[in-house]
């Protein structure tokens, strides 16, 4: 199958460029306090349902979201809550989501693991494994008939490998030359296994097996990553067809906040932590030059930023179950 060939519009100027390292130390202080903070809305019951935070992943989010412009699209997963943050969906409306209030970005009829802002490009967490994959197809698709110049990225963890919707994606992307990223967060576990116990493939193989270029970059460096994706989009928006970016990171907290982690001993939690990307960056800001108070102003902006839009949360009134079949269901015949 043959899909019709459509100029892309160039990209915007400066798209593409390298990142501002303060910016990138910015976005993972904003999602490393909000995620902190859900932590400890969780415990005292005010989030329903189950979050899956991305504490020690950061620098993934930061990094590939800088290298995107306002026509892209992302596909998250179930730990999406720093690709929404990264991608610039607005905090009051996050928290008020994520809460369940009806100020939500999507009117907190979908919760943490379906954060959605299509103004922001941001196609929605999954709480499906894998199932952002075929989601980012279609919008790659999309941008490529509509000659959008846009790309679309799929974020997925390293249990999703497993998934045979991945492959598909992958396949026909491949095929139709389409401009999708896929980004693999490469924390070593599927939910409560290790990866490698459950996907006998590598993803550099996996990858070279549909021919698409794979690369690798340590996912605990914001600007490495920033790099990384900002090289593989320039090709998406060149027409070369698909890319698949492995970013090796850590999980630091269990799949699922509250999990008791008993099938991971305490050792390995505690060098997971050891590798934390925020405070590379910060190191490495420091060695380049900037001033201690101007970390420690981006700090207090974040805990300011998060403060405020929890209490604003917790000011909305709660989503009603009338508005939540909204969109759902057809109209009842009278």
């Amino acid at each position: 199958m043959r899909l019709p060939t459509v100029p892309a519009e160039a990209p915007p100027s400066g798209m593409t460029r390298m990142a501002d390292p303060l910016a990138l130390l910015r976005t993972m202080l904003l999602i490393r306090e909000a995620e902190m903070a859900l932590a400890r809305l969780f415990a005292d019951g005010e989030v329903p349902g189950f979050i899956h935070l991305s504490v020690g992943q950061e620098a993934v989010a930061a990094g590939v979201c800088s290298a995107l412009g306002p026509q892209d699209s992302v596909a998250s997963t179930h730990r999406g809550h720093g690709h929404a943050i990264a991608r610039g969906v607005a905090l009051d409306g996050f928290f008020a989501e994520v809460l369940g209030r009806a100020s939500g970005v999507c009117g907190g009829r979908g919760g943490s693991m379906h954060v959605a802002d299509l103004n922001r490009g941001m196609l929605g967490a999954n709480g499906i494994v894998g199932a952002g994959a075929p989601i980012a197809l279609g919008a790659a698709l999309a941008h490529r008939i509509r000659g959008t110049g846009g790309v679309a990225v799929a974020f997925f963890g390293d249990g999703a490998l497993a998934e045979g919707a991945l492959h598909e994606s992958l396949n026909l992307a491949a095929i139709w030359r389409l401009p999708l990223l896929l980004v693999c967060e490469n924390n070593g576990w599927a939910e409560f296994s290790r990866s490698d116990t459950q996907v006998a493939a590598t993803l550099s193989a996996w990858s070279a097996a549909y021919g698409v270029p794979h690369a690798e970059v340590d996912g605990n460096d914001a600007a490495a990553v920033a790099a990384a994706a900002a090289e593989a989009v320039e090709a998406l928006r060149r027409g070369e067809g698909p890319r698949v970016l492995e970013a090796r990171t850590h999980r630091w907290r269990g799949h699922f906040e509250g999990d008791p982690q008993r099938y991971r001993d305490a050792e390995d939690a505690a060098r997971a932590a050891g590798h934390d990307p925020i405070a590379r960056s910060r190191a490495a800001l420091l060695a380049a030059g900037v001033a201690e108070s101007a970390l420690h102003a981006a700090e207090a902006e974040a805990r300011d930023a998060v403060a405020a839009a929890i209490a604003g949360a917790r000011a909305a009134p709660a989503a009603e179950w009338a508005d939540a079949r909204h969109g759902a269901y057809a109209p009842a015949e009278s």
